[in-house]
């Protein structure tokens, strides 16, 4: 679809927000917190596509809202979004969600840390507007990079963090996740760091790991206890090390490999290989839950394996 800008504006400090319609004026698609939007780059700002959450749906729904982070190190895609003017017109798919909120929770822990509050204040105010329970716990490194500061600090039960203040001011995950409940879901998005944090700590204090829900743009996300995996790439006669910060799709890659894959983010399957022996740890979200339990197929993407050894049908 196309879509045209309303209005721009910033939110913090390198955040700049934009409210989007549809430019043939049609009603958007409709959409639940933790969504997202894929945008097409044009070809002077490298091509390819981006994904941005969607914030928000503006006052009268007709529009969505999203805020883009100016990442110094860009390819591009946060310095298009960036000089994105008012009238200008995007092309944009979606919307699409693999981070929504569990309708049978009976409570929801928040974690955003950095832009990752854009999803995580999408539930709040989902959750606000039910009148379900929820807690919010913002991380940034300063206050003048919080995003929406001034409205996550008026919700209640939401608590901000800011780590140039000392030790003292950053978040305290251990404590954060201390008492697990079957009814209690968490969800988080930011920093690669964070999510792993929050993953892994959940796993100590005892949380099911589909209790634990979390986005990252930029691909996998390596957890404390990851390791080296020895992949045997058997139709290619090939063995390989993926190394315990590389993902097995990077490791192909990086083998001169040309496997299929698309979003990186463990969603569209596109990357999803045949496993011929060994235990995949699955950390997408394409593979339905039988297809995991049945352990022949991985998203090279995303996913590793629970051994050293993963021999796969490529």
């Amino acid at each position: 679809m196309k879509l045209i800008v309303q209005t721009t504006d910033l939110v913090a400090e390198g955040v700049r927000r934009l409210r989007l319609a549809a430019a043939d004026g049609h009603p958007l698609p409709p959409c639940n917190a933790g969504a997202h939007l894929k945008f097409t780059l044009p070809a002077d700002a490298g091509g390819g596509a981006r994904e941005y959450s969607i914030v928000g749906r503006g006052a009268e729904g007709d529009c969505y809202e999203v805020a883009v982070l100016l990442d110094p190190c860009s390819r591009g895609g946060s310095r298009a979004m960036h000089a994105l003017a008012t009238g200008d017109v995007v092309d944009a798919e979606g919307p699409f969600n693999e981070f929504a909120l569990s309708d049978s929770a009976a409570g929801h822990v928040l974690i955003a840390g950095g832009i990752g509050i854009t999803p995580i204040l999408s539930m709040a105010r989902e959750l606000g507007a039910a009148g379900r329970p929820f807690e919010l716990h913002y991380a940034a490194k300063s206050r003048r990079r919080m995003a929406f500061q001034d409205e996550v600090a008026a919700l209640p039960g939401a608590v901000l963090y800011c780590s140039e203040e000392g030790a003292d001011a950053r978040m305290p995950v251990a404590a954060i996740l201390a008492d697990p409940a079957a009814d209690r879901h968490v969800h988080v998005c930011g920093p690669p760091s964070l999510i792993a944090d929050v993953v892994d700590t959940a796993r100590r204090r005892g949380w099911a790991d589909d209790q634990v829900h979390f986005e990252a743009f930029n691909g996998a996300v390596a957890l404390s206890g990851d390791r080296p995996i020895r992949l045997e790439l058997r139709a290619s006669g090939r063995t390989i090390v993926v190394q315990a910060q590389e993902s097995i799709l990077d490791a192909m890659l990086a083998a001169g490999m040309d496997p299929l894959y698309d979003c990186r983010r463990g969603e569209c399957g596109m990357c999803m290989t045949p496993v011929i022996k060994g235990l995949p740890d699955h950390r997408d979200h394409a593979l339905t839950a039988a297809e995991k339990a049945g352990g022949k197929v991985i998203c090279t993407c995303v996913s590793r394996t629970l051994g050293v050894d993963l021999v796969l049908d490529f």
